[in-house]
């Protein structure tokens, strides 16, 4: 048998231990990163409001939408109508509407640029050229100006996958 000694390896020279131990706590921290945005990707509050009916955020309007599809699909063009009022019920005519989603989750919108341009009469509106790339957790926003008044709508929506 042979017998190895310490002396028969060389020890690594200092300036190779530097990039090493650099690579691995580089190497650490990419792994501790990509594994905090898997769980934030994952992570949805609970107790989320899911109704299709929501008042504004300074309590102007009272929103309720109505998808064209149920369920609402995924990587399908679709409509949806927007009917607005007061809170007090009065309808909201010749509203100016920008709509708005993300994913909250995921960084990122939707892949499509939805409008609201079309009034339909009776407090109702029509949003086009809505599409959803994935399922999840979406929120919606709808910005009213109306009446001289300015306020935002927020829906939150679980899509299937």
């Amino acid at each position: 048998m042979h017998s190895t000694a310490a002396s028969d390896h060389p020890r690594q020279p200092k300036r190779l231990r530097l990039p090493v131990i650099v690579g691995s706590l580089l190497l650490g921290v990419v792994v501790t990163g990509g594994a905090a945005k898997l769980a934030r990707m994952s992570y949805v509050p609970t107790g989320l409001d899911y109704a299709t009916t929501r008042t504004s955020d300074a309590g102007l309007f009272r929103a309720t939408y109505t998808p064209s599809v149920m369920p609402i699909p995924v990587n399908k063009m679709h409509s949806w109508t927007l009917h607005l009022e007061t809170p007090d019920g009065k309808l909201v005519e010749d509203a100016k509407i920008s709509v708005d989603g993300d994913m909250p989750q995921h960084g990122h919108g939707l892949p499509t640029r939805p409008v609201a341009n079309v009034y339909l009469g009776r407090g109702d509106y029509l949003v086009e050229g809505l599409k959803f790339q994935m399922g999840g957790w979406w929120v919606m926003d709808f910005k009213v100006t109306a009446q001289g008044k300015t306020d935002t709508v927020h829906f939150n929506m679980m899509l299937e996958k």
